[in-house]
């Protein structure tokens, strides 16, 4: 089925469906339209949201039908494939024969990508580790000075995902100041920001301007460019005193207060406001992944603010608001908060 077509019989079941990316669309057609049509001739609509206790029972039925079907030892031999390299060839030719997508999916009508993520998340026994003790702070710092920056290999040795090994090595790698920014701090993080936009302009603009346009040219950017992919690692370095996600946090506040004239945007009032709006428009998007989610958008619904900003105030929504949140995937956490707490924040309000 080509593009075109692929979208439009998935909108059908999908409404989201033209802000999904290409390349999921393409996956879509092949492993979810043929079962979404089978749901429809048997009456059954395509779920998203919660997992109910049934969908749960039903996928812990099928991964252990598979198992049996296959021999092979565990889920997580099933489910995390390249933390076994010597059994990698052999799972991956026995989930290929034994059709392992259409297996997984049987029986739940939810899009394939989703049904595999919440059997990752079911099975995986690194999940859920806490926080680090000395000894793995200890580790991590040994296994860096061996292996650098490959945090593939570090994570592996860890037991915890690529991510959580490099932010936290961020964190512990030097002397880090958690108290207030000091003036000279906050003058550091801003001339460091500038000095990677410039440069980054600047080579954007190297096959546009001559040299003599460049000399007499102010830097003039779009503002989107003061807040997104910036190289936090490298303003991070240049501060010195603060590691990356500090500093991102740090600017993010100092934009807000720019963009917004200083106006309080998250007080009193205005903050139950802003807190039901943002829950209202995450609730109406329906899509099932926080990467779906425009934040630029968003960040109208608050005001004239970062997107960095909108989802630190959904982190700290989902964090105080909903139990075990860990646990549940995005749209379950939207669905708690529209479910749970908006009528008491706007009874509040």
């Amino acid at each position: 089925v080509d593009l075109d077509t692929a979208k439009q019989e998935l909108e059908e079941f999908i409404p989201h469906v033209r802000n999904i990316s290409d390349s999921s669309i393409r996956k879509m057609a092949g492993r979810d339209l043929v079962r979404f049509k089978e749901f429809k001739k048997q009456g059954i609509a395509v779920k998203f949201g919660r997992f109910s206790q049934k969908e749960n029972n039903q996928i812990r039925k099928n991964v252990e039908e598979f198992l049996s079907i296959t021999g092979i030892d565990s889920a997580e031999k099933l489910l995390f494939t390249s933390r076994y390299p010597e059994d990698k060839e052999t799972i991956s030719r026995l989930k290929a024969e034994h059709l392992f997508c259409e297996k997984l999916s049987e029986g739940i009508p939810r899009p394939w990508r989703l049904i595999y993520y919440r059997a990752r998340k079911m099975f995986d026994p690194n999940n859920y580790k806490g926080r680090y003790t000395k000894e793995e702070k200890e580790k991590l710092k040994k296994y860096h000075a061996m292996h650098g920056n490959d945090w593939k290999k570090i994570s592996e040795m860890m037991s915890r995902s690529n991510l959580s090994v490099a932010m936290k090595y961020s964190e512990i790698k030097s002397a880090i100041n958690y108290g207030p920014w000091s003036k000279e701090e906050t003058q550091k993080l801003m001339h460091a920001v500038e000095e990677v936009i410039r440069k980054r302009m600047e080579m954007e603009d190297a096959n546009s301007l001559s040299s003599l346009e460049k000399s007499n040219r102010d830097l003039s950017i779009d503002r989107e460019k003061l807040y997104q992919r910036l190289p936090w690692t490298e303003i991070e370095a240049k501060v010195g005193t603060r590691y990356w996600r500090q500093c991102k946090q740090k600017w993010t506040t100092i934009l807000t207060k720019k963009m917004t004239e200083g106006q309080q945007l998250y007080r009193g009032t205005k903050r139950l406001e802003a807190k039901i709006n943002l829950i209202k428009r995450l609730y109406e998007m329906q899509v099932e992944d926080a990467n779906e989610v425009n934040w630029e958008e968003l960040s109208n619904t608050i005001g004239d603010v970062p997107r960095a900003y909108v989802q630190a105030k959904f982190y700290k929504l989902k964090v105080s608001c909903v139990p075990s949140w860990q646990k549940k995937t995005f749209s379950e956490i939207v669905d708690y908060l529209f479910e749970k707490k908006l009528p008491e924040l706007e009874q509040q309000l």
